[in-house]
């Protein structure tokens, strides 16, 4: 339970610290509002053609009498929407740090700096394009997996009961999952950590992974609010990575203590 509290917390510490970064927040930004338009603009096209799609799929059901039909087509429907929600949330994150590559390797690197006792970032030394060609593939493998979970789920979520119940509540913990591997892999890859291995990592506090991306994924639900967090769930997810490979942290880099400002010295008096 202490793990919960502790992934908890560093979702809360990266919210802070871009609150105290005005600009790389500023950046940080950009890519998720891409993301946004051309996740809103896809599921706008489903709540407006979803319907014919499953009348569509559907065609050994035209002869059923009223109202079976459009009780099962309309079940059908709204079962598609919300899955395209789950996959909109699982998802979001790897397109929008793939397409937010270079500003959130910017942001990560400058959290890294700003708690490290000596000052320094790990870099991978690749070239830019070694680089997001090995996020993009990485992803893909990822959000394969998630769709995995996905349709597992979704199969689970006609069992009566267990469906209404045991079934959302694993959705968000395995969606929290995954959200924490794509936030922690910008770190991590920088580190030349390889997804098995990171997978790995990950499984291996289980608890903590859960107490940072969790929350985070139910956040997400919120329209738009995943645009905001971003930024902060990046710088979060460093700082959690940091944890899993056991680097030391400056807890005054981390909890943004200010320097202490230069005394105005006064004659005769020792410095």
């Amino acid at each position: 339970m202490r793990d919960l509290g502790a992934g908890f917390g560093y979702l809360l510490k990266g919210q802070r610290w871009v609150a105290r970064h005005g600009k790389q927040y500023g950046f940080g930004l950009v890519p998720g509002l891409i993301t946004l338009v051309l996740y809103a603009a896809a599921l706008v096209a489903l709540a407006l053609w979803g319907q014919d799609f499953v009348a569509w799929a559907t065609p050994f059901a035209d002869d059923w009498s009223s109202p079976w039909l459009g009780l099962f087509r309309g079940f059908l429907t709204v079962v598609l929407f919300a899955l395209a929600l789950l996959l909109s949330v699982l998802t979001f994150t790897a397109v929008t740090l793939l397409i937010g590559q270079p500003f959130y390797e910017n942001l990560s690197e400058k959290v890294d700096r700003d708690v490290s006792p000596d000052g320094t970032a790990p870099e991978s030394g690749l070239p830019l394009w070694r680089e997001l060609w090995i996020s993009a593939r990485d992803s893909l493998r990822i959000v394969v997996r998630a769709l995995l979970w996905a349709v597992l789920l979704f199969a689970l979520g006609f069992i009566p009961f267990v469906g209404q119940t045991v079934v959302p509540v694993l959705g968000f913990f395995v969606t929290g999952f995954f959200l924490t591997e794509e936030l922690t892999a910008v770190a991590l890859q920088r580190r030349g950590v390889a997804l098995r291995e990171r997978l790995a990592l990950l499984r291996s506090r289980k608890t903590l992974i859960w107490g940072f991306g969790t929350p985070l994924g139910l956040a997400f639900l919120v329209p738009f609010v995943a645009v905001f967090l971003m930024p902060g769930a990046v710088a979060g997810a460093t700082l959690l990575a940091r944890e899993l490979l056991g680097e030391e942290t400056d807890e005054d880099g981390e909890d943004g203590a200010a320097e202490e400002p230069e005394r105005a010295e006064v004659p005769g008096q020792a410095p």
